[in-house]
């Protein structure tokens, strides 16, 4: 159908809304409350239009198209309404903007320059709201919030946990958890995809960045550091490099450069995760253990499990996460391999993922008194530091990874999409089961970005039904089935965010569904081209096996590799 835009015909879609038709024709329209794929809230009002036939400005993320309507995108009535509304919220907003976490890429920000708002309009006083510190990974600063609604949907509609919400009424109206409890008390996953949406400062990582700086400045201690699979197909975007595009190398020269003592790749665990979480499936099937198996890699999702179905615990395998398990091969294997006191290592991991903050704390991460992990950054945070030290990250010469942990298979490289780490277990648990390599890696089946994925893969005689869920959102369908008693499918991966790790909570700001897409085309493309895909062939993984753990799933694996998981009533004591 035709629509009449500023005197010019421009194509729109039977059923759409305005929004999406003016933006397909590179119509840029503000917006603070919309998110694509859900549906429209209209409560920001920065999208309004001038329609022809109306005295008032109407929503254009809200509004559908129909033939032969007439509008004004920048019209001067349109331009001041949005700039009302601008002034109208700055009015009750920090003017802390050289402090703010956000400055640069503040969308409110962004508006206020945009629409010239050079002065403050209204005056008076502003809401009181204190700072919620208590989560260890998610920081809400509440002062900042522009009630846009984008945490609460995303908390709600995408991810099915609904930890936090409107409250009040009028003017006295704000976002918080029950019962204005801390965050830490909620049922909040640590996922962080509130954090994505977030146009403000609102909803922040908790840092790690001031501890890690202290410690490489002041040297007092052997310093190592791991990234996680994804973050080396994500982190050049905050450099100015297209979505997708890898820098491992570049990457590594980075933080070698920042002053990190050893650079190992999070990729490397990944195979002796699914080393130890293959050996697992392979016993629970032989052996007639608790099926289906649950992976256990993603801590938002176990954190999930933990809040909302207890019940099903023991379907967890119990291996700790890539990031843990390094952590631990690092303060054992490594400490004596170099004869260095495990309590000298200072252990740092770069990760898209803001639950991985809250994962070094749990119980069963470390031995004694000695954390497997000391500290966490994400990938913003990454990028951060790289700035802070003057570095030219675009002007690095690639660099490799730190022995004895350096080689690692695309298999662990997987890792970072969603469905990755169910194929690369797969390909070794096939390997264990039968003693023979799978004909064909790929399971197209359980790529890509639908909800949940099923696909059927024969392993001898036996045919294991597997399932792949993108985002816990997607999980209670699958859950609730499996409780009903669905017994067809054998393992099951869950991966905390929507796409897997490459759009974790802690990687660039923002949602776009097409950078994520072209993030998963990096990883599979990765995977394709090298030669080593699979962990069991990883022949720095078999030396860490002959050297030090001796067999998976034996008595040194289980005592460094593996962990426990509790219920929500005893987390809280």
């Amino acid at each position: 159908m035709k629509i009449i835009v500023i005197n010019n015909e421009v194509e729109a879609k039977e059923g759409e809304f305005l929004l999406a038709a003016l933006r397909r024709q590179g119509i840029k329209i503000p917006t603070l409350c919309n998110i694509d794929g859900l549906d429209p809230s209209g409560s920001c009002r920065m999208c309004v239009v001038e329609m022809e036939g109306r005295p008032d400005l109407v929503p254009s993320c809200a509004f559908p198209v129909y033939e032969g309507l007439k509008i004004l995108t920048h019209s001067e009535r349109v331009v001041t309404a949005r700039k009302a509304i601008v002034e109208l919220l700055l009015s009750n907003h920090p003017d802390d903007c050289l402090y703010c976490v956000r400055n640069g890429n503040c969308e409110l920000q962004g508006l206020a320059q945009e629409h010239c708002v050079s002065e403050r309009i209204f005056s008076g006083s502003k809401n009181s709201y204190k700072l919620d510190y208590s989560s260890p990974a998610i920081v809400r600063d509440p002062a900042k919030c522009v009630l846009c609604g984008k945490c609460v949907r995303v908390c709600e509609e995408i991810q099915n946990v609904a930890c936090i919400d409107f409250a009040g009424r009028g003017s006295k109206a704000y976002i918080g958890t029950a019962f204005d409890e801390g965050l830490n008390v909620s049922s909040c996953v640590k996922c962080g995809q509130c954090i994505l949406v977030c146009p403000t400062g609102a909803l922040t990582e908790r840092s790690h960045i001031d501890e890690v700086m202290a410690v490489l400045h002041e040297k007092k201690k052997h310093i190592v550091v791991q990234h996680a699979p994804s973050v080396s197909v994500t982190v050049g975007e905050e450099f100015g490099l297209k979505a997708g595009k890898d820098v491992n190398g570049i990457m590594t020269a980075a933080l070698r450069k920042m002053g990190f003592d050893r650079v190992f790749e999070t990729s490397f665990s990944a195979d002796l995760t699914i080393m130890e979480e293959a050996s697992e499936l392979a016993d629970r099937i032989q052996n007639g253990g608790k099926l289906p198996m649950f992976t256990s890699c993603s801590p938002g999702w176990v954190k999930y499990l933990e809040e909302f179905y207890p019940e099903m615990i023991d379907n967890l395998s119990s291996c700790k996460s890539p990031q843990q398990m390094l952590g631990a091969v690092i303060k054992s294997y490594y400490a004596e391999r170099e004869d260095i006191d495990p309590k000298d290592i200072y252990s740092v991991s770069v990760m898209p993922c803001t639950a991985k903050k809250f994962e070094i704390d749990r119980d069963g991460m470390g031995r004694g008194d000695t954390s497997d992990v000391d500290a966490v950054l994400t990938t913003r945070e990454f990028a951060k530091m790289i700035r802070m030290m003057g570095i030219d990250f675009n002007s690095l010469e690639p660099d490799g990874a730190d022995t004895p942990f350096g080689i690692r298979s695309t298999a662990g490289k997987l890792f970072g999409a969603s469905g990755g780490v169910m194929e690369a277990a797969l390909r070794t648990a096939h390997y264990f089961l039968t003693g023979k390599e799978l004909e064909i890696f790929e399971i197209k089946e359980i790529r890509g970005m639908k909800g949940i994925k099923e696909a059927k893969v024969m392993i001898g005689e036996l045919e294991v039904g597997v399932a792949v869920v993108n985002g816990v959102g997607n999980a209670q369908k699958l859950l609730d089935e499996i409780q009903a008693g669905r017994d067809d499918i054998h393992f099951v991966e869950i991966m905390t965010c929507p796409g897997g790790c490459v759009a974790g909570g802690g990687q660039p700001i923002g949602a776009d569904p097409e950078k994520i897409k072209a993030r998963m085309r990096a990883i599979y493309k990765i995977d394709k081209e090298e030669t080593l895909r699979t962990s069991h062939n990883n022949p720095d993984i078999k030396r860490l096996y002959d050297d030090y753990l001796g067999k998976p799933l034996g008595h040194k694996s289980h005592e460094l590799l593996h962990t426990h998981y509790v219920e929500r009533k005893d987390i809280m004591k």
